[in-house]
């Protein structure tokens, strides 16, 4: 059975939107991926790594442990041999209290695959297969996301356009979720639940293939 590790935020760990709730495992996004792929024959164990206001590679001033890039090579060590690693990270880099422009929050992605290549696995395990995804785009913060997110709309602009970038760059695989959704009408970040179904189905293919080229 092959492992795919999702490293990911509160967009990843399902928070139910305007509230501080969680949609079960096989109702967020990876769960469906993971139900997907098995119906199409490729058994899998996804592995969900995903924490609310998780950034790429910046500190947090009021949350400790949200600096994505702290502890990765670990979280990839720990849970070798991995076939792929899912990255869904980039929105919380665009919160009011950060500055951090659209290009600066992708190479912080691009610093993630690098730790990720790098990382201590055992002699002889596989180096995992790297899939970047675009989160769904920043509209309307809404409820507590409305200060919080303060003029995100605007930093995150282009976003998705670096990540293309740095993704043929590194050479990673690369998926926009907002060709499947936006973001939830309810604040503006999360998604419903039939928006987490949509993801789930519309990545096994692309993961399938990604697995069966490796």
């Amino acid at each position: 059975m092959k492992q795919i590790l999702v490293y990911s935020d509160s967009v990843g760990w399902g928070m139910v939107p305007g509230t501080r709730e969680r949609f079960p495992f096989d109702q967020r996004w990876p769960g469906v991926l993971e139900n997907a792929l098995d119906g199409l024959g490729a058994g899998v164990r996804v592995i969900e790594n995903s924490l609310a206001g998780r950034k790429t590679v910046w500190d947090d001033p009021w949350r400790p442990g949200r600096n994505g890039a702290v502890g990765l090579a670990e979280v990839i060590e720990i849970n070798s041999p991995l076939a792929l690693v899912v990255i869904q990270l980039g929105t919380n880099d665009f919160q009011a209290p950060h500055d951090i422009p659209a290009w600066a929050s992708a190479a912080g992605v691009g610093r993630l695959v690098d730790i990720i290549r790098q990382a201590p696995i055992e002699p002889g395990m596989p180096r995992p297969g790297i899939l970047v995804l675009v989160p769904p785009d920043i509209v309307e913060p809404k409820g507590a996301n409305v200060l919080k997110f303060q003029g995100a709309p605007a930093r995150s602009k282009g976003f998705g356009d670096a990540l293309k970038a740095m993704a043929e760059q590194k050479q990673v695989g690369l998926f926009d979720l907002n060709r499947v959704t936006a973001a939830s009408t309810l604040d503006g970040i999360h998604l419903d639940r039939d928006q987490h179904a949509a993801i789930g189905q519309a990545l096994a293919p692309v993961v399938a293939r990604m697995l069966a080229a490796a």
